[in-house]
């Protein structure tokens, strides 16, 4: 999901001869009312049996009940042969939850990239196989004990396995709060003094830094944050930029939080009051370094961004260290972090490692949510990546489950090393066949291509109908309500707050948004003006800005029209 999407974000001249426009519009009425017939031609199976199933005494309730489905098809139509998305590719899938009835279907068998509609399916893939009332751990590793003195005579391992909880939106905006736990951890355990390093143990996760797919040119912001098992503040800094004291003098560039690591580079001017704000922020790829160039006027606002940073694991220990100092307890060495390249030719030893204890995210069900509802890249990957780490480590450690599939305790545990057939593998790969296993039960092979977890690539593919089926299965977990209440509400909250306020679907529509260069997605569950519950999924691929209709007010004008729809099918 890209900046216009998540809750983070940087926001026809008539000719002179009339004849020929009055004859375009025409043509192009012509046109779509053409397409919405030929629409309404391919439904007239489904509309026959919703006739004939509507149970209605009378000679005219049935043709009204049909009138209106055909009306439906033919609105719908209108809207995806307009002329704006004439070089576009839609497909839209609605079916009825209490009669399975299709409603309207076009192109539900083809694939469409699915931008953060694949998030549907990373949610359902956690939900069903840790629970909703799974929490990731963090843990504290030394070598040894301290001694009666408080002194840790050796190195400290922060050993993280994907809690995105670490972040001041859960702490009113305090870029540290979260990492107090840790700290009160350690001073319970009576550590007072590390005379060796503080580590940042990224190594629970195997493969790159990056979901498959990922374009280099969203890295340097938060919606392509790198993916660490040690992630704090969502993998990125806050960025303003604000002019500075007098004409001609640098703007006033800071980073939130403030943290040595991070190395501005301050190329702007402050320009006289009316001119024009023109930033540019330029962080490259592997670096801390991020170039602020342009022009703020005296008396602006100022620009705020959110920078993505890398190497999040060295953040969080350079920030615990700090948090560390404040509750008494001081290291004497380095503050460095390892991977699991690392761990491949020094593992930790499970046989001396002592852990000192532990913290623990929220619920599942809250992440989850927070994924769903901001539309979140960076946790959704965490979620495929923790799915597919707990599949490796199932493999490796067959003890991990007790009788009836519940999951003990990982509270002092190491993971094994991994097996020497999946040595090569990474956690992403191995979430993904943790996911192709679980849709084997919920949709047919081949409906989709999913690549990496939160649908920032354009190289996943997925049909409206696997989207369709997924929901419809969902609507019959046995966490069905945990994941429908996950789900943006249209015009309430999440990516659809500010979406269809005032029509059918406000407050009722429960969907998930999509959104990349020149694609929109939707995909949820309605209920009718009817009182019929609905699913749908409307996906358009290669619609550009649009004269007189953008890509999601289209898709939005054919989800109230889904609300509206009076007749029960």
């Amino acid at each position: 999901m890209k900046l216009q999407e998540q809750s983070r974000g940087f926001q026809n001249r008539m000719t002179e001869q009339p004849s020929r426009v009055t004859s375009n519009v025409c043509f192009r009425a012509r046109q779509r009312l053409a397409f919405g017939l030929a629409v309404a031609l391919t439904l007239a199976p489904a509309l026959c049996s919703a006739q004939q199933s509507a149970g209605v005494k009378g000679d005219h309730a049935p043709e009204s009940s049909a009138a209106a489905f055909e009306r439906l098809a033919l609105e719908i139509g209108s809207v995806i042969g307009h002329s704006d998305f004439s070089r576009a590719g839609w497909g839209v899938k609605v079916v009825s939850l209490a009669t399975d009835k299709v409603l309207f279907a076009h192109n539900p068998e083809k694939y469409f990239t699915p931008a953060s509609n694949a998030k549907l399916f990373t949610a359902a893939l956690a939900l069903n196989n840790l629970g909703p009332d799974y929490k990731i751990e963090t843990s504290l590793y030394s070598d040894r004990l301290p001694d009666a003195s408080g002194t840790l005579d050796g190195d400290l391992t922060v050993y993280g396995r994907g809690d995105p909880d670490f972040r001041a939106g859960l702490h009113s905006g305090d870029y540290n709060a979260a990492l107090e736990p840790l700290a009160t951890v350690l001073a319970n355990a009576g550590v007072r003094r590390i005379t060796g390093d503080l580590i940042g143990d990224q190594s629970y996760f195997s493969g790159p830094p990056f979901g498959s797919g990922w374009e280099w040119e969203d890295f340097q912001w938060y919606y392509g944050a790198e993916v660490s098992a040690l992630s704090i503040n969502d993998n990125a800094v806050d960025l303003t930029v604000k002019p500075g004291p007098r004409l001609g003098a640098p703007a006033r560039v800071q980073t939130g939080p403030s943290i040595g690591l991070i190395t501005l580079m301050n190329r702007t001017t402050t320009v006289a009051a009316g001119g024009k704000r023109r930033i540019s922020v330029y962080r490259p790829v592997g670096e801390n370094i991020i170039y602020v160039s342009g022009t703020v006027p005296l008396g602006d606002s100022g620009f705020t961004g959110y920078v993505a940073i890398h190497d999040p694991g060295l953040f969080f220990v350079t920030m615990l260290r700090e948090v560390l100092l404040r509750h008494g307890i001081s290291v004497s060495g380095r503050t460095r972090t390892v991977d699991w390249k690392y761990r491949e030719v020094t593992p930790l030893d499970r046989n001396r490692t002592k852990a000192l204890g532990s913290v623990f995210s929220r619920p599942l069900s809250e992440i989850i949510k927070d994924t769903l509802k901001r539309s979140q890249n960076l946790y959704a990957q965490l979620l495929l990546l923790q799915v597919g780490a707990q599949l490796q480590m199932d493999k490796n450690q067959p003890d991990a489950l007790e009788t009836g599939g519940q999951r003990k305790s990982a509270l002092g545990k190491l993971p094994a090393a991994p097996a020497e057939e999946a040595a090569d593998r990474t956690t992403e790969q191995a979430g993904l066949e943790a996911m192709n296993t679980f849709l084997k039960a919920v949709t047919p092979a081949g409906s989709q291509v999913l690549e990496e977890g939160s649908g920032l690539t354009y190289r996943n593919e997925v049909s409206p109908e696997s989207i369709i089926n997924l929901l419809a299965y969902m609507r019959r977990h046995r966490f069905a309500d945990v994941f429908r209440d996950s789900l943006p509400i249209a015009g309430v909250d999440g990516t659809l707050q500010s979406r269809m306020k005032g029509t059918a679907a406000s407050g009722n529509l429960r969907a998930k948004t999509g959104t990349l260069s020149h694609v929109v997605t939707l995909s949820g569950y309605v209920t009718s003006a009817a009182g019929e519950p609905l699913v749908f999924s409307i996906m358009v691929n290669g619609a550009g800005s649009g004269s007189e209709l953008t890509g999601r007010e289209a898709v939005d004008k054919i989800a109230v029209l889904l609300a509206s729809l009076s007749v029960h099918s």
